[in-house]
């Protein structure tokens, strides 16, 4: 809930930002000042491509077009030291918080500094501003307590990693907790004597001729929901890749297993379908057995997931160690018969 109330208010907010400044393009225009017009329109720009306006702005090329209106939003305010009107440049306050949101780290680190450096080399030029050596100290401030802010969201970002129990994308539990909680329900098996099963779903992303990374994150979100609805109470889900899923089924034997898995694959591949997305859902299905632990039970998932995948996909495979066997044993045999 919390998320939904951030996403919702994030939303809000940046609906009334672009209405303020495209307001104060127009207004400017009518009044006869066109550099702060264009910089209103650019930041404006920067703000409608944003993934926080709608969703279906993280898909190409909306980031690139966001990026290039930021490009000359930073442009438009470079030149106001030199054209005016000079109070257009208290806008430069706010650009390393925004470079750092919009583009890569290492990217906006080395913009910033350039930008620092071509502020203060524009402000020893512009002999006009009475007050620029004061305007340039309050921009290196600014710039510095920005640089401590985005320090301190990382250092808490990287501490709180650990501690995160779920995706915040698909809701599923996070891939750390698998190996422990995966060990905790085998113990649990063997002491009481019950069946186990795993699955492993795998989105068919190689059957597809385009790169579905972009298109499938905004439907990520509707497939967490959608397994988490397909679940019992007692089960768990995590999100272990990409476009990778795996379900622990406690008291499930493999032949159930597989037909939960048949009912859910299927379930995705309509969900997909009905969002325009040609892509299909493979699964693979191991049951404990004897002798299996954490990472050898995952290992036999994925095993049978590629397996599915590899016979092209749209379909859930078993694994079986017997299987498995026989077919490494047939291998000599049928390369010394050729």
């Amino acid at each position: 809930m919390a998320q939904l109330a951030e996403k919702f208010l994030l939303s809000r907010l940046s609906r009334a930002g672009f209405v303020a400044l495209l307001a104060m393009a127009v207004l400017c225009t009518v009044l006869g000042a066109p550099l702060t017009a264009a910089a209103a329109a650019a930041a404006a720009g920067v703000v409608i491509c944003g993934r926080a306006f709608h969703s279906s702005r993280r898909k190409t090329p909306w980031p690139r077009i966001q990026q290039l209106f930021f490009i000359a939003l930073l442009l438009i305010l470079l030149t106001s030291f030199w054209t005016g009107p000079w109070t257009l440049s208290h806008w430069l306050y706010a650009v390393p918080l925004v470079a750092f949101a919009l583009i890569p780290r290492s990217i906006a680190t080395f913009a910033t500094a350039v930008i620092v450096v071509l502020s203060v080399i524009a402000a020893q030029w512009a002999t006009g501003l009475a007050d620029r050596h004061q305007m340039i100290s309050a921009f290196l401030l600014t710039t510095l307590l920005s640089t401590l802010l985005i320090f301190l969201r990382e250092y808490k970002a990287r501490q709180l990693a650990p501690l995160r129990r779920t995706d915040e994308l698909t809701q599923a539990a996070s891939r750390e907790y698998l190996s422990a909680d995966l060990h905790k329900e085998i113990q649990r098996s063997e002491r009481e004597g019950t069946d186990m099963s795993i699955i492993m779903i795998g989105l068919d992303t190689h059957l597809s001729d385009n790169d579905p990374d972009e298109d499938i994150r905004s439907i990520l979100p509707r497939i967490g929901r959608y397994l988490h609805s397909q679940i019992r109470d007692f089960d768990t889900y995590y999100r272990v890749a990409d476009l990778q899923f795996l379900v622990i089924l406690p008291g499930i034997a493999t032949s159930d297993a597989i037909t939960r898995a048949e009912i859910i694959r299927t379930g995705l591949c309509t969900l997909l379908e009905s969002h325009g997305m040609k892509l299909t859902v493979s699964s693979g299905i191991a049951g404990l057995n004897i002798g299996d632990d954490a990472d050898s039970l995952q290992q036999s998932a994925a095993n049978a997931l590629r397996r599915a995948q590899q016979q092209g996909g749209n379909r859930t495979q078993a694994y079986s160690a017997w299987a498995q066997a026989s077919s490494h044993r047939q291998a000599p045999a049928e390369g010394s018969a050729s």
